[in-house]
């Protein structure tokens, strides 16, 4: 009876029919196989036709989200869970500290500096939809740089700002696709990146027009590269990063000496491994995964920087490194431990000084700040049902402190987080964190929401979810696996689910929810899974190779037509990550798990909620609208198939708050109705 309730109850709300979608008879052979593409019309996002089209999809999906019975207190509670006082890393420079806060009543968050004990405010965003970006800040505090965004695109509008003066300098650049800017110490200039057709390395004397910027470096390097500059502390060494794209399967490290005036040389370079590294001291430290799939660190003295003069200061270990830091003339060496993270101190010459103290066993320690000169470092600590809170370390006594810690009403005490282990298809252990709310019955009526990643070597460390906490509150359990592509395991985990062995993802995800099921957590009709970018391509694949063991799918800025992505907006960059339909091998292993191409007519697929908008600028949503046209003209079930697109929603998530609640609160109803019927 409760089965049929819930199907009834969703049926009944979904009686109205989607907006009927023209297609046309687009046909391509690829590599000897005849491929239909009849939604191709859609990917021409400015065409009236196309734009008609989206206003009835959202229309449709409105009449649908708008009645879900619970919706409006799921967006109460999501209000509660992330209007609280959000503080980022803050950035320590000439006796002053810079920092971006967004307050409990702001959309946006606000630039900061704290100098003398007080905060100021240096720059407000100029309305919601604008968010800021702290890019960087000269060593001596005096000049900062400051991006721009609009809504959730990845583009930023530079700014600098002179902090004597309180200033904004006529040096700016416009709206634009950077890799990074680097300031010089001596507030001469400053070096940056920038992707047009591809990554090219400028430089900008101040007072200078920037349209006559000089490119320093970058030529012969397509698309594919992604290249970025930056600055020591001390204003000697330019290092520019290469890496092959986003699985950085080779990375190169050029350094120029700009105290002597010399040509950029390449340290590194023609070595198949990844390699990231930043200058301290006249030392260039290096994490690398080169003949070490956990990762390591070298050093290399600037001064006699030849291979065989390398040395290695930290050895692969048992845990995966993920980032380094610099700060206090010591290096800090993040890794992660039973997937969550471990931050090791080190000397300059590899001596072992202990560890960060952290404030909890479980949870994600963010990227580490400080002047390599200075007396502080400071990072960000986070969990599931912990919101990000800032710590202060003082290398002299070896302790961390509080220096922001947001307020939330949760009481995490009522919620249990577990760490289980189950064997994916192929008999390899899988690590899966669960959060519920103490005493679960283990009767399989549990609501579950089962989200994963899975590639760019990108760890599922704990961090706050206030979508976790609702769910967990509410009595459903939150899954979240870490599966292979990931990051988790070092450089084999990587390998394990990338390019012709992409198949082990979802093999790993579909596994777990079959894992939830047989021990009683839940069944398929409480089963719904969410994945955003090439999580969304996850939960593509997920409920087109097993329709059968969702309900319900919610399936955000995805990637989906896997034989066409790399030729739209910067999709070039995952080639190395995913390979390419133009190579004919490449293809093969594409092709088999593309979801757009495996919808078939008349299967009784779940439920999808798909979701994206305009300022997506990183993955084109292209993807989300003809997969939902194509869903709706094939599913079989009576379960809805919904588009839900907001204009100024994307990638960098730099809507304004009250509209990541909103999509959030539409995501989570809409999963709540379909596999509870409320």
């Amino acid at each position: 009876m409760r089965a049929c309730f819930l199907l009834c109850a969703a049926v009944s709300l979904s009686a109205q029919a989607p907006p009927a979608t023209r297609t046309d008879s687009v046909t391509e052979v690829i590599h000897g196989v005849k491929i239909a593409d009849p939604y191709r019309w859609l990917e021409d996002q400015t065409s009236p036709q196309t734009r008609a089209w989206i206003e009835q999809q959202n229309a449709y999906a409105r009449s649908l989200l708008d009645k879900i019975p619970d919706r409006e207190a799921i967006r109460k509670r999501l209000s509660e869970l992330m209007r609280f006082d959000d503080t980022r890393t803050p950035v320590p420079a000439g006796g002053r500290t810079f920092f971006l806060r967004r307050a409990a009543d702001q959309e946006q968050a606000t630039l900061y500096v704290r100098e003398g004990g007080k905060d100021r405010v240096l720059v407000a965003p100029a309305d919601r939809n604008t968010s800021l970006e702290l890019m960087d800040v000269t060593p001596d505090g005096k000049l900062l740089a400051y991006g721009q965004r609009q809504g959730g695109q990845d583009e930023v509008a530079v700014t600098l700002l002179d902090l004597e003066s309180g200033k904004e300098l006529p040096d700016k650049l416009p709206r634009g696709r950077y890799s990074s800017v680097a300031l010089r110490p001596d507030r001469k200039g400053f070096f940056y990146g920038r992707h047009t057709d591809a990554d090219r390395v400028f430089y900008h004397p101040l007072g200078a027009d920037p349209a006559q910027d000089h490119q320093i470096f970058g030529e012969g390097y397509n698309a594919e590269y992604f290249i970025s500059p930056t600055i020591s502390e001390d204003g000697r060494y330019l290092t520019i990063h290469v890496e092959h794209g986003s699985a950085a399967d080779e990375g190169e490290i050029h350094v120029q000496d700009l105290a002597a005036g010399g040509p950029i040389q390449p340290v590194v370079r023609g070595i198949p491994a990844r390699f990231f590294g930043e200058v301290a001291g006249g030392t260039l430290f290096v994490q690398t995964n080169w003949k070490a799939p956990n990762g390591r660190m070298l050093a290399i003295d600037l001064k006699n920087p030849a291979p065989e003069h390398w040395r290695e200061i930290v050895p692969n270990g048992p845990d995966a490194i993920e980032h380094f830091s610099l700060a206090a003339g010591k290096v800090f060496v993040t890794c992660v431990h039973n997937v969550s993270s471990l931050t090791h101190i080190f000397s300059p010459d590899g001596k072992r000084l202990g560890h960060l103290p952290l404030p909890a066993p479980i949870g994600t320690a963010g990227g580490l700040s400080g002047q390599w000169g200075g007396k502080e470092a400071f990072f960000r600590f986070e969990s599931f049902q912990t919101p990000p809170s800032v710590w202060r370390y003082d290398p002299v006594a070896g302790t961390t402190t509080p220096w922001a810690e947001p307020e939330v009403p949760l009481d995490a005490r009522r919620l249990e987080l577990k760490q289980v282990w189950y064997a994916s298809k192929d008999g390899t252990k899988v690590p899966m964190f669960l959060l519920y709310r103490k005493g679960i019955k283990l009767d399989g009526s549990n609501p579950v929401f089962l989200t994963g990643y899975g590639g760019f070597t990108i760890s599922m460390t704990p961090a706050y979810s206030a979508q976790a906490a609702l769910w967990a509150e509410r009595g459903g359990v939150f899954a979240v696996p870490s599966l292979r592509g990931g990051g988790e395991f070092g450089e084999k985990w990587h390998l394990a689910g990338m390019r012709a062995t992409k198949q082990n993802v979802f093999d790993d995800f579909i596994a777990a929810a079959e894992w939830l099921v047989q021990s009683g957590y839940t069944s398929p009709a409480r089963l719904g899974i969410y994945g955003g970018s090439n999580g969304g391509l996850l939960v593509g694949a997920a409920l087109t190779q097993q329709p059968g063991l969702f309900r319900a799918v919610v399936c955000t800025y995805p990637l989906l037509d896997m034989l066409r992505y790399d030729q739209f907006l910067v999709a070039k960059w995952w080639v190395p990550e995913y390979g390419s339909a133009s190579d004919p091998e490449q293809f093969k292993w594409l092709y088999a798990y593309s979801p757009y191409q495996h919808v078939k007519a008349g299967v009784k697929y779940p439920a999808v909620l798909f979701v994206t908008g305009d300022s997506d600028t990183r993955v084109a949503p292209l993807h989300a609208r003809k997969m939902a046209a194509l869903m709706q003209a094939s599913t079989a079930s009576g379960l809805p198939v919904l588009l839900r697109y907001d204009i100024h929603a994307g990638h960098s998530r730099g809507e304004a708050l009250g509209a990541q609640i909103d999509e959030r609160a539409d995501t989570l109803s809409f999963l709540w109705w379909q596999l509870t019927g409320r």
